[in-house]
């Protein structure tokens, strides 16, 4: 075995992931490292050992703990952080809490995670309200283009708009900040469905301005599933109320926000997912002398490299600048309209599992947008190699040929 064999074998033997299969899909659910598995089940040992003691003792301060190394991660106060199970239901307790009007609009775009537009419509069909899509082209030539169409799609009725920091159909990384500004001039707030951010994205959300952030801890930071963060501006903090409201709803400490007392408990449930994140930043940062930004870096740098690899093979074209990648890349293939499935929460090509069911390889293949744009969507972590996606532009080459 060579030196670069045994260093991609090595990598791939931090995680617990089937050697069988080539798994291009980290985007989707993550994917969590031994290390962090074991980590986690030592603490559920724990709490087995004495319920009570942890769990009515010595839980907030755990929790204070693992919030207090998020927060220095993304650059906020821990003051106005919370953990959620995961992004969707950060993003159902923010439009939840809304109090709208008949005729109020929720802003969104086209290239919206499926879950949350359902919430999006929930909301709004209880209270009269509608939902607005801007409609964001795909392929994409530029940032300017989501900036432009979001604001066209703007109005004096606009309450909130819903934007991905990084969309998951299409792994495109949107130019939120651009979009937070001009949206607050005039005077709607953004909740960004930050889903990919902690982990890929560097994060100051203290900066960033967004009334409402939340993303996935589970994904690119390697945590185990059921841990994600909800960021709130501390003014809009009073009117936020979790999913399920629980004894933190008439706490009478005074020395804890609402904030906190509220999200903090929710029921009882297991906290072991959001008690390891801290020990999953540590796995990250120990991957590379320059630590979690060089472990992105490279994630960044191999999504490019496995693009470029499906595009020649496909004789394809990029369907979107390398600056709006992060870890993921689409590509659109050369069969590109299709007809598939009309509507649904996964509407899965069938490539999507004659690649599993022939080849062993892990990666949606879907159909995206009104035109049904065939596409594949591949991710890129520490895992990951160059030959794994060549293994897949050779695959794709031959199923889309006995199509033909």
């Amino acid at each position: 075995m060579s030196a670069h064999e045994s260093s991609v074998a090595a990598r791939a033997a931090l995680w617990t992931l089937d050697p069988s299969v080539t798994f291009l899909n980290h985007g989707s659910f993550g994917a969590c490292p031994r290390v962090v598995i074991e980590h986690q089940r030592a603490l559920q040992a724990e709490i087995e050992r004495e319920p009570v003691h942890f769990l009515a003792r010595t839980l907030e301060s755990k929790i204070d703990h693992a919030r207090e190394r998020v927060a220095a991660l993304v650059r906020a106060k821990p003051e106005d952080l919370v953990f959620v199970r995961n992004a969707t239901e950060g993003v159902n307790a923010v439009l939840r809490s809304l109090e709208l009007r008949p005729g109020d609009e929720l802003l969104t775009t086209s290239h919206a995670y499926n879950a949350c537009k359902n919430a999006l419509h929930f909301v709004a069909d209880r209270q009269g309200a509608r939902v607005v899509v801007a409609d964001v082209p795909f392929p994409l030539a530029d940032e300017g283009t989501v900036v432009e169409r979001v604001l066209a799609a703007t109005t004096e009725r606009t309450r909130l708009a819903l934007i991905d920091h990084v969309t998951s159909p299409t792994g495109v990384v949107f130019p939120v900040r651009e979009i937070i500004a001009a949206l607050r001039a005039r005077g709607v707030e953004t909740l960004v469905d930050g889903a990919h951010g902690p982990g890929m994205i560097e994060l100051d959300l203290d900066d960033l301005g967004a009334g409402y952030y939340t993303g996935n801890a589970h994904k690119w930071l390697c945590a185990p599933k059921g841990a994600a963060i909800l960021h709130a501006r501390r003014d809009l903090q009073p009117s936020l109320r979790p999913v399920v409201i629980s004894h933190g709803a008439n706490d009478p400490r005074a020395g804890r926000s609402r904030f906190w007392l509220e999200f903090d408990w929710c029921g009882t449930f297991d906290p072991t997912a959001v008690l390891t994140i801290p020990r999953a930043i540590d796995f990250m940062e120990s991957l590379a002398p320059g630590g979690l930004r060089e472990v992105r870096t490279h994630n960044h740098l191999l999504a490019v490299r496995a693009r470029r690899i499906l595009c020649d093979a496909l004789g394809v074209e990029p369907p979107a600048p390398e600056a709006m990648l992060g870890s993921l890349a689409t590509v659109c293939l050369p069969a590109a309209r299709r007809e598939g499935p009309k509507a649904g929460a996964l509407p899965f090509d069938p490539l999507h599992e004659r690649l599993f069911e022939e080849h062993r390889i892990e990666v949606p293949v879907f159909n995206f947008g009104p035109d049904r744009l065939r596409c594949v969507r591949v991710a890129a972590q520490w895992y990951n190699h160059e030959g794994q996606y060549a293994q897949l532009a050779s695959a794709l080459v031959a199923l889309l040929a006995r199509e033909e």
